[in-house]
């Protein structure tokens, strides 16, 4: 028996999973994957066939590794000391797991990933960086990603400001051949310009120029990296049989997808405090590629460990334990001795990830095959983005943007809700009391997205966990609608959205082209605009949504709202 077999504990869920995994077998579905063959998920190729290049990601990275050390020793002779990568979604989250896991080598550059249109988190980076020594790295898969291009504006003109003509040294590109960051790119002189392999979709691009450049800038050991990930691809190679061979990816994807189907769909990350960032990286790849046709795995990451009496059936929990880490070790045995399923994953060091990044990604797709979906593809994810751009326009022409009128306000809280409450504690309780089993609640944060909101919120997130044993999960805004903003509209609809926004102590203007003070929308007016566009986007989906907009102390209002919840 494999290793990931003996590592997963299904309970009464055991037969029908093993019943899965000799179907994947029967059918060759990971030959199939390895051929291209689009029917594993779709009768027709669209959004399957052009979105199979991360199979080769491990191969294929090894050639260019050598290019990207040439830029590295190019900014660090110039004496670049750090990067800032502009991006959001799949080009931003691997880069930042990355970070978090691997600090910085000595001698290498220093990143930090801006992926929020919060100005003050805006301006928190500018304030910092030294714009004569900051490497900033443009990262889009489209080339017209509104916050990335909005971040470039800003970046270029303050590094103009200080660099003059030279400022296009200052930064570099990683982008699809053909698109439009590859031509602003060269109008600016940027110092390089990386050309990824289109058919790599920007949730599975952690292998590719989009996670390996900021890594090699980091000091990180990519030729490891990619040795681990090359060896858990081999694994499929070799063998197409997910009951006895080797094909970890397609144990786990049949487990997944055949327990989401069976309401078992909260897959409850958990892993080793040294490498608990990876699970951000998988919140994205799980939902997205999950969350549509009315199906959905929900990645629950970063809610801390509860009692057992708090989960529901829904649960399954993912452990990522690094070796000689005991830390969840007693937790996981209490969730497995209580019956709900898990599934262990050992890793031996921190480059071990390499190979998880290949699994999972593996895992996702044979999930999709399993719950009948198309992994590859994001239909709901342009509902907010239409919506949001329409209101955009709308401040163009009025001069402000559409007006709510609140159903309640209290202690510096307004409330926006289909229904009218009286009190606060009203407004909160009621939205909750409407949880279901297998539902679950989204915090929505368009807040600064700063380690003092994020503990504030993670203690909210528990409270309303341990009072109604359902699911949560903390996103901010803008930052989730590239993660988790799919699965939201396009699952079951047994999510309980509360959006939390705030009036803005401070404001930056965008540039409307490089080179000029211009500016007719500000990263406020963008960040709002992107808040009432997803509300009405999951409106017109048909979810629960509330929002609590906070005028005062945001600290007492997130506070607040949690103490008002009985």
């Amino acid at each position: 028996m494999n290793t990931i077999q003996k590592a997963m504990k299904l309970g009464r869920y055991t037969d029908a999973v093993d019943r899965t995994l000799e179907k994947l077998k029967d059918d060759r579905i990971s030959a199939r994957i390895w051929n291209h063959d689009h029917t594993v998920w779709k009768p027709a190729p669209s959004e399957i066939a052009n979105r199979l290049g991360w199979l080769a990601c491990p191969k294929n990275m090894m050639g260019a590794i050598p290019r990207i050390e040439q830029l590295v020793e190019q900014v660090l002779s110039a004496g670049y000391t750090h990067a800032l990568l502009l991006g959001m979604g799949g080009s931003s989250l691997a880069p930042f797991v990355f970070r978090r896991i691997f600090g910085v080598t000595a001698g290498h550059l220093d990143l930090s990933v801006l992926d929020s249109t919060d100005p003050s988190a805006v301006l928190d980076q500018a304030s910092r960086l030294d714009p004569l020594k900051t490497l900033f790295i443009v990262s889009t898969k489209s080339g017209s990603t509104a916050e990335t291009l909005s971040f470039f504006r800003y970046f270029f003109n303050l590094t103009a400001g200080v660099a003059g003509p030279g400022a296009g040294e200052h930064f570099i590109a990683i982008t699809d051949p053909g698109s439009a960051l590859e031509r602003l790119a060269q109008e600016h002189d940027f110092r390089h310009t990386f050309l990824n392999d289109p058919d790599i979709g920007g949730r599975y691009s952690a292998l590719s120029h989009f996670g390996l450049v900021p890594a090699v800038l980091i000091g990180m050991d990519v030729h490891a990296l990619l040795n681990q990930a090359s060896r858990a691809a081999r694994d499929y190679v070799s063998s197409d049989s997910p009951v006895a061979g080797d094909n970890t990816g397609d144990r786990l994807g049949g487990a997944l997808g055949r327990l989401a189907l069976a309401g078992v769909d909260k897959c409850t990350i958990v892993a080793s405090p040294a490498i608990a960032s990876f699970g951000v990286w998988l919140e994205q790849l799980l939902a997205e590629s999950t969350g549509k046709e009315g199906k959905g795995i929900l990645p629950v990451e970063g809610e801390s460990m509860g009692d057992v009496d708090t989960y529901g059936d829904d649960r399954l929990f993912v452990y990522l334990r690094l070796d000689g880490d005991d830390t969840h070790d007693a937790a996981m045995d209490g969730v497995s001795g209580a019956g709900h399923p898990v599934i262990r994953i050992n890793l031996k060091d921190l480059y071990d990830l390499g190979g998880e990044f290949f699994h999972w990604e593996m895992a996702t797709a044979v999930a999709g095959h399993v719950m009948g979906i198309n992994p590859f593809d994001q239909p709901n994810v342009e509902s907010a983005k239409i919506q949001a751009r329409g209101m955009i326009e709308e401040f163009k022409r009025e001069g402000k943007l559409p007006e709510l009128t609140p159903t309640l306000e209290e202690n510096g809280i307004a409330v926006y809700a289909g229904r009218k409450w009286t009190t606060l504690s009203e407004a909160i309780n009621g939205f909750l009391a409407l949880a279901q089993p297998g539902d679950y609640a989204a915090i929505q944060a368009y807040i600064a997205p700063t380690e003092e909101f994020a503990a504030l919120l993670n203690e909210f997130r528990i409270t309303i966990r341990d009072r109604h044993k359902i699911a949560t999960t903390v996103g901010f805004g803008p930052r989730f609608l590239h993660s988790t903003g799919q699965l939201h509209k396009g699952d079951g609809g047994n999510g309980l959205f509360i959006q939390i926004t705030s009036r803005d102590a401070v404001d930056v203007p965008i540039p409307d082209v490089t080179g000029s003070d211009a500016s007719t929308v500000s990263f406020g007016v963008l960040k709002a605009a992107q808040a009432l566009g997803d509300r009405r986007a999951l409106l017109d989906a048909g979810r629960r949504v509330i929002r609590f907009h906070l005028s005062g102390d945001l600290a007492d209002g997130v506070q607040t709202l949690a103490r008002n919840i009985s």
